[in-house]
Parts: C-alpha cells; sequence; structure tokens
C-alpha cells in the first residue's frame, strides 16, 4: 500500500505540474508533439491530432515535449519562436499549478475540522523558560528571527533552524507591536542531536468557510517558502546533504503517515506537491527555473543564447541531478535496512 500511495501521489503531482506547461503552451499557440507521464518505454499511447499522449511504464517523471524547444526549428508555432514572455509563462506554468494542487488539498483536508491552531499564547508549560525571557500569555506571534510567522507551523519551523535556541521575536501584544529580544527556549543536545523544547501552547481558532480558505492560502504561502529556506540551508551547510531523502525515502514518509490517517496522507501530498513546485523554479540548469534565467539573459541581450549551449548547459544539470538522486537513493536503501 505504500508503494500505492506514492506512486498515487508523485504520479498526481507530476501530471498536474505537466498539465500546467502543456495548457499554457496550447495557449501560447505553441505545437505540443507529446504529453508523458513516466519514463522508459510507452505502455498506452494514443494520437487523436498533432500531440502524442503516453503512459509509460516506469512511474518517476513526465514530460511535455514541444517544438522548437530542444531543437533548431523554423516552425512559427515552435517554442523557440515565441516571445520571452511566453516561453517564461510555459517554464512558470508547472510551479504554479503544484502550488494550486497543494493549496487546493490543504482546503480539502480543512473540511469538517473542528479547530486549528493559531499563533497566538495560550498558556505556559512548568517552568518555561520563554516565559522567564519576555514571552507572555495573549502574545500573538508575528516574527521569529526578522522571519514572518503565518502559521503555528511557522514557529516550530522557525526554532528548529535556530541554532543555540535563543531567538528574536516580534509580537502584537494589547493591539501594539513589541520586539522581543533574546526570548530563550530551553535546548539539550547539540548538532544534529540537538532538541528544542517548546514550552508553550497556542489559542485554537474555531474555523469558518473563508478562515478556512484562509488558512489554506497561508499554509501554502508558508510551505513555499519554507521549501526555499530549507535549500538555502543545505546550500549554506545548515543541513547535511545526507538528510535529504529520495523517492525511497518519501515513500517511507508516505507509508506513515498513511498509518495516521487519510489526513496526515493529504498533508504530506500536499507538502511535496508545493516543495516539488518550488524546487523545479530553481535558477539551476534543466530545471523550469533554469530555463527561466536563459530567457531573461535573452530578453536583457535582446537576443537568444544559441540553441546549443543551452543544451549543452541543460545536460549537464540534468547530469548532476540524476547523479545526486542515485546518491540519495542508496542512502535512502542503506538507511532502510
Amino acid at each position: 500500500m505504500t508503494i500505492l500511495y506514492t506512486i498515487i501521489i508523485f504520479g498526481l503531482i507530476i501530471f498536474i505540474h505537466e498539465l500546467g506547461h502543456f495548457i499554457v503552451a496550447k495557449l501560447c499557440k505553441v505545437t505540443v508533439k507529446e504529453f508523458s507521464l513516466g519514463m522508459g518505454p510507452a505502455i498506452l499511447k494514443f494520437r487523436p491530432k498533432e500531440t502524442l499522449y503516453a503512459l509509460r511504464l516506469f512511474p518517476i517523471g513526465g514530460y511535455v515535449a514541444m517544438e522548437g524547444e530542444m531543437e533548431e526549428s523554423e516552425d512559427e508555432n515552435s517554442f523557440a519562436k515565441k516571445s520571452v514572455s511566453k516561453r517564461i509563462a510555459i517554464c512558470v506554468a508547472g510551479a504554479v499549478m503544484n502550488l494550486i494542487l497543494g493549496f487546493s488539498i490543504i482546503a480539502f483536508s480543512l473540511i469538517g475540522v473542528k479547530h486549528y491552531n493559531s499563533t497566538t499564547v495560550a498558556q505556559f508549560k512548568a517552568d518555561a523558560s520563554t516565559s522567564q525571557t519576555g514571552l507572555a500569555v495573549g502574545d500573538k506571534i508575528v516574527k521569529i528571527n526578522k522571519t514572518t510567522i503565518f502559521t503555528d507551523k511557522d514557529i516550530v519551523f522557525e526554532i528548529l533552524r535556530d541554532t543555540d535556541g535563543v531567538v528574536d521575536m516580534q509580537v502584537i501584544r494589547d493591539g501594539g507591536r513589541v520586539k522581543l529580544p533574546d526570548v530563550k527556549f530551553t535546548v539539550s543536545g547539540e548538532g544534529e542531536k540537538k532538541d528544542i523544547y517548546l514550552d508553550f501552547m497556542v489559542k485554537a481558532q474555531n474555523p469558518s468557510f473563508f478562515a478556512g480558505i484562509g488558512r489554506a492560502f497561508k499554509e501554502t504561502v508558508s510551505l513555499a517558502r519554507n521549501s526555499w529556506a530549507s535549500i538555502g540551508d543545505l546550500i549554506t551547510g545548515k543541513i547535511n546533504i545526507m538528510e535529504l531523502s529520495g523517492p525511497v525515502g518519501v515513500g517511507q514518509v508516505v507509508g506513515q503517515a498513511a498509518k495516521m490517517g487519510f489526513k496526515s496522507l493529504l498533508s504530506i501530498a500536499a507538502f511535496i506537491s508545493i516543495s516539488i513546485g518550488m524546487f523545479n523554479l530553481l535558477p539551476f540548469p534543466a530545471l523550469d527555473g533554469g530555463r527561466i534565467v536563459f530567457y531573461v539573459i535573452e530578453a536583457i541581450r535582446r537576443k537568444p543564447i544559441p540553441q546549443k549551449y543551452e543544451s549543452y548547459i541543460n545536460g549537464a544539470g540534468l547530469i548532476l541531478l540524476f547523479g545526486l538522486m542515485i546518491v540519495i537513493t542508496f542512502k535512502d536503501i542503506f538507511t532502510l535496512f
């Protein structure tokens, strides 16, 4: 069941991502040669008109192949002949669809929920360090270390990212904004084994329809921002590269979520969808964000970068990404056993 859930979740996320590229390409009158879900040999395919639709054997990806995308073409409906703004819109569309999917899943998961957590302090646990260093009951936490707090999950995320358990906060208190420097949490252990003790609880909110939509939007923005923050932590060395998970590791998490219930499974699906969308916008070769960089440079130079150079750079980026995925997958398998 874990394998099945993982395939369904990844299949849906990849389909929605590629559908975004496909829809905007069609709206921009670009000739789409193929829309494929999966990789490897086709197990099902049909061509009603100009586009070949295929379902392939290995459920590890997908793609939309457009005329003039990877090769020279004089066709006026080729990707390369479209304006820079249209090409950027086509590239961005996949990530946008992932964000929309994530938002929709979160909004759906909130249906029937009796309450969800706010960011307002309700009470402290015994001998709480935070209450002794400035935080008070009724404070609505709006910033931690200059990062805006949208949901209670942001509080946990930012505290875990902190190195020493001492953070600067901004709160809403008695209608005014108050700065609280050096709010201290109890920390035990160090390095990767560090534990930070969250010594207060937050108030519950009773959801209305519009409040639920607002909550779903905030969670989507929060997950998108935190995805990039985590990548930044990886680049700066705050996170060890061996802490990354590939398909096997993510599959394990999906299995654990499924055991906890349907809503936990929805939460992890939303998280994966939003994370994949934001990852694809990174300015790295072979990703949508890397391609957007080429088009921005083209707009500045007022002439395109030669197709062969773009292909070489994207090919090198693809090799690096596959290499990273192989290393992480072996790590996940080793950890599994």
